[in-house]
């Protein structure tokens, strides 16, 4: 008899233990299909709410509702077996009040089966943070260039070039990190307040754009892959499946335009009749 392997899932406590470690692999995904190709090479899956850009062609990601955050985490956590998954608090679902935050953070994990969510902003966050971990949800938290703010920045600018910000980033992640975040993601910072960040707190800093000073890294998988028309500076193109998608479309066309496909092999034919025998022709 054969026994199937168990896959372990990793946890939030396994994450938090990576602090000062290895580096913590993270990356974007969005559908069960993309899921299963990157889940066994990283540590951390994010249903970002980047998806609306990606997936949608949204202008930002302040479209993006719980219902498209649901549908797109239950997807992953289907595709997935090994990574913890996170899934991104849209913005208006959890600003208004520590309640409200929990309301929308539980009926995401009901449904997703995901295992943490993530939430931006710093101090201003940190009674909300403390109010879902005590409540048994955990939190990643974010900063920096937080793109659910991008109104209030004037757009989307790196953070901590004057000294002059640093203070106030630094107590943001302090903050978060005491009200129980078990990870904080970095994006958009200046090498140098990254680092003064990540030796500062207990927990684990992703970064994104925020330099390999951080304990782990995340990029949107899109923009790793070579999907997106543009990619930030800090996004290093590890594929270019965007041409190769467009180079198999252009070489479809073309087979169907020439009547090349489908050939032969890939086309049905009716099953031969039966024969007869000796008797039945009687």
């Amino acid at each position: 008899m054969s026994i199937r392997k168990t896959v372990q899932r990793q946890t939030v406590p396994a994450i938090v233990a990576r602090k000062g470690g290895d580096p913590i692999v993270c990356l974007t995904s969005y559908h069960a299909h993309t899921a299963r190709y990157i889940d066994p090479y990283v540590d951390l899956l994010l249903v970002g709410d980047s998806l609306g850009m990606v997936m949608y062609g949204m202008d930002s990601t302040l479209p993006v509702t719980l219902d498209m955050v649901i549908a797109h985490g239950a997807a992953v956590v289907r595709g997935s077996e090994q990574a913890l998954v996170v899934v991104d608090m849209p913005f208006g679902t959890y600003e208004e009040s520590p309640s409200v935050a929990f309301r929308n953070a539980v009926r995401v994990i009901k449904e997703t089966g995901c295992q943490a969510i993530k939430l931006e902003g710093g101090r201003r966050m940190a009674e909300t943070v403390h109010y879902l971990t005590d409540r048994g949800i955990p939190v990643m938290g974010h900063i920096g260039l937080t793109p659910q703010s991008v109104n209030v920045m004037g757009g989307y600018k790196t953070q901590g070039r004057s000294k002059e910000d640093w203070p106030a980033l630094q107590d943001d992640a302090m903050a978060l990190a005491e009200a129980g975040a078990f990870a904080i993601v970095l994006e958009g910072m200046v090498e140098e307040l990254a680092k003064v960040i990540t030796q500062a707190i207990a927990v684990p800093t992703i970064g994104i754009g925020a330099s390999a000073a951080c304990d782990g890294q995340i990029l949107v998988s899109e923009d790793m892959l070579g999907l997106s028309p543009s990619v930030p500076k800090f996004v290093r193109e590890f594929a270019t499946l965007g041409a190769q998608i467009a180079g198999a479309a252009e070489a479809y066309a073309t087979e169907v335009r020439a009547r090349r496909f489908p050939a032969e092999e890939h086309t049905y034919k009716m099953q031969a009749p039966a024969k007869l025998t000796d008797d039945e022709t009687l």
